[in-house]
């Protein structure tokens, strides 16, 4: 019965996945780009593989998709259109007061990649995953931007095809 199940679902996957299109094509890109990534060392001013730090790593990932992003998090903060928290998509930039001071000021950029989740390069893990209303993240949130329209990612699947 198990087995059944997991055939019924992965086939449920594979159809949605079908019917996305082109977002599935760009956030998997992404993904792969992501994991990729995934362990490398956070360096302050950081743009590189040999380490990031947040900015440095979006602004990497997004370069990788023919998306140029501003050096700084907080000046990523005011590209693309505002997004709400609750229509997060995979490819959102998502901006958090790290300072301390909770007043608010950007400090810390990542990418939301679904689930809940975000990548983020951070100053005791290097490049992670991290569930975005832990109990760190979820206080510190300030806002979140889309930078990657469908017409984006239309052109982005095209050009992986």
């Amino acid at each position: 019965m198990k087995k059944k199940v997991s055939m019924i679902l992965a086939g449920l996957v594979l159809l949605l996945a079908f019917q996305a299109g082109s977002a599935f094509a760009s956030a998997s890109k992404m993904d792969g780009i992501i994991d990729d990534l995934i362990g490398t060392r956070y360096s302050y001013g950081g743009t590189s593989t040999k380490g990031f730090d947040c900015s440095g790593f979006t602004g990497y990932v997004f370069d990788k998709m023919g998306i140029d992003l501003p050096r700084r998090s907080v000046d990523q903060a005011s590209e693309g259109t505002k997004v709400a928290k609750a229509d997060l998509k995979p490819g959102d930039l998502v901006f958090f007061d790290t300072s301390g001071s909770n007043n608010g000021g950007i400090s810390h950029v990542g990418i939301y990649v679904g689930d809940g989740n975000i990548a983020h390069a951070s100053t005791s893990k290097g490049v992670t995953i991290d569930k975005l209303d832990s109990s760190y993240y979820k206080s510190r949130f300030v806002t979140a931007r889309r930078v990657m329209d469908e017409e984006t990612f239309k052109t982005y699947a095209e050009a992986v095809k």
